[in-house]
């Protein structure tokens, strides 16, 4: 069943952010191939719960006010407040049956890797979302990647690997690695030479921090 949510239509002068954001409503814009831009604006709470469930992959029935037929979209795009984290403005974007959209889909990694659990590695996880390309009623809302097979450190999972719907196109290299996991003492070295980095960086920061105050008092004297 298609997640639903409902829209109004936005009147630019009457409906300003301002007081759109005072009533809890979301400022919002639809717009596809061929399609005519429609300014609307949604629900904050009910957008969150079906954000949640949707995220930019799954297909929406936007119920608009006044209108008879639904619009079918993705979320295509939306901005957040910096400070507050808050959902700013939404971009849906009207999908057609018979045209592919590119969308990127979120990987949910599942199961046990013994070589986690038993041999004290860490998961590597060198890819967290990947970019698929397929008509709209194909998308997966997300990817399961079964971390079952990693029992050794030399074990991996490739993008070939993953199991994708039919007729799901992808634009990652089949050979890239997916997931692996780190043995302890890898780790613990990638760790050692990122603090080395850091340390080095600061040491760097002080020294051109003298410099420049040795400069500004030769320039005072003079």
């Amino acid at each position: 069943m298609m997640i639903k949510l409902s829209a109004k239509i936005r009147e630019l002068k009457a409906r300003k952010a301002r007081v759109l954001k005072d009533a809890d409503r979301i400022p919002a814009i639809s717009y596809g191939h061929k399609i005519k831009n429609t300014m609307l604006d949604v629900d904050y709470r009910e957008f969150q719960k079906v954000y949640s469930k949707a995220g930019v992959s799954s297909l929406i029935e936007l119920d608009v006010e006044g209108e008879k037929e639904k619009r079918i979209v993705l979320i295509h795009d939306y901005q957040r407040d910096a400070v507050s984290d808050r959902f700013i403005h939404v971009d849906f974007f009207e999908t057609s049956a018979k045209e592919e959209v590119e969308v990127k889909v979120p990987l949910v990694f599942e199961g046990i890797s013994l070589a986690v659990k038993d041999l004290g590695g860490t998961l590597v996880k060198n890819i967290s979302e990947l970019e698929l390309k397929a008509l709209p009623q194909n998308l997966p809302h997300e990817i399961k990647v079964s971390i079952d097979t990693l029992n050794t450190f030399a074990d991996h999972i490739l993008v070939k690997d993953l199991i994708l719907p039919k007729d799901v196109k992808i634009s990652a290299k089949p050979e890239e690695i997916v997931v692996s996991v780190a043995e302890p003492a890898k780790v613990e070295e990638e760790l050692a030479t990122v603090i080395e980095e850091k340390v080095e960086d600061v040491a760097k920061v002080e020294k051109e921090k003298k410099e420049a105050d040795v400069v500004d008092d030769v320039a005072e004297k003079k």
